[in-house]
């Protein structure tokens, strides 16, 4: 009896401990946690809400029934899509899309950032960047819009190539020129603003590592890989790791307004088959099925790319 008594008042001062340490909290860092409160809620809301309508993707949903009220047919959509004709070409598209995209684009930020550190006047360093951030802040309809007017067949660069080509280049028609044009107007668009975390990070090095390097007789391609680098590679390894999660996220905007009858064969992907699938056709429910295989094999590329940075960068001692 005495050891009940005991270990009650032992919960109770547990408990009493635990609120006045919240309450010291709370008094301590209050401002920051309601600072912090709108983008939690608009993150509980928009992101982990819309998390319950995935349920009908395993129920033949109907809209007058409701989500609850709908049948559950397990994983019949996901079967159907895998078992589609059309399944290997738009997976495949898509994982194309995505990891030339990603193979391609995610150095370029970093040698614009290498080169930009070696810019010294401040003047001029200002406006490259200013040049390089600027095609960020272009609508993804406008860019499309560019891309058709400048590469159709009257446009600027087919009036360049032909007195190398007897008939204009149709770019925007041919498949084989879908992904190049998408991939090369993604970096040229994300590139400048990717480059800023680099910028920022080379902005820390001390000057007198590069100083007693050159000191030491080491050039600048030598600096940059033995100073430079090594500053930057964690906040790479993170970046390339956030990419990577989203490998399967291919913009759906950009795709679906740069689509045409004659590209399909490379132009068609998930978002955009998601999109004509259920809003156009409006089988909701195989639509989300598709898009919810989608994210879990974004989930899976995440962890397998985490999993193999983490391995490369403890066989160097960054962790």
């Amino acid at each position: 009896m005495q050891s009940m008594t005991k270990a009650g008042q032992g919960d109770t001062e547990l408990g009493s401990v635990r609120r006045t340490k919240l309450v010291n909290e709370w008094k301590k860092h209050g401002f920051l946690y309601l600072l912090l409160a709108p983008a939690l809620i608009l993150t509980l809301i928009f992101k982990y809400g819309p998390m319950y309508g995935a349920v009908i993707a395993f129920k033949d949903f109907s809209p007058i029934k409701g989500i609850l009220g709908s049948d559950w047919v397990g994983l019949k959509h996901f079967e159907k899509f895998l078992s589609s004709p059309n399944f290997e070409l738009i997976f495949m598209n898509t994982l194309k899309l995505s990891l030339f995209g990603l193979l391609l684009g995610f150095p370029v930020p970093i040698l614009l950032a290498l080169m930009l550190n070696q810019v010294r006047r401040a003047g001029v360093k200002k406006n490259i960047q200013l040049f390089l951030y600027a095609p960020n802040f272009i609508s993804v309809v406008v860019i499309v819009g560019m891309l058709f007017i400048f590469l159709s067949p009257t446009g600027p660069v087919n009036q360049l190539l032909a007195w190398l080509t007897d008939e204009p280049i149709m770019f925007m028609s041919r498949p084989e020129y879908f992904r190049w044009i998408y991939i090369l107007s993604d970096i040229w668009t994300g590139a400048g603003w990717a480059s800023i975390i680099y910028v920022a990070a080379l902005a820390n090095v001390d000057p007198e590592l590069h100083h007693a390097a050159s000191l030491d007789g080491a050039n600048l391609l030598q600096r940059i890989r033995h100073i430079d680098i090594p500053t930057i590679r964690p906040i790479m390894a993170i970046v390339f790791i956030l990419a990577a999660g989203g490998i399967m996220s291919i913009g759906f905007e950009k795709a679906y307004l740069m689509q045409t009858s004659m590209n399909l064969p490379t132009s068609e992907i998930i978002p955009t088959y998601v999109y004509k699938i259920g809003l156009q056709s409006g089988d909701y429910a195989y639509s989300s099925a598709v898009g919810l295989f989608n994210s879990v094999i974004n989930v899976i590329l995440l962890v397998t790319v985490n999993w193999i940075v983490k391995r490369l960068n403890e066989g160097q001692g960054l962790y």
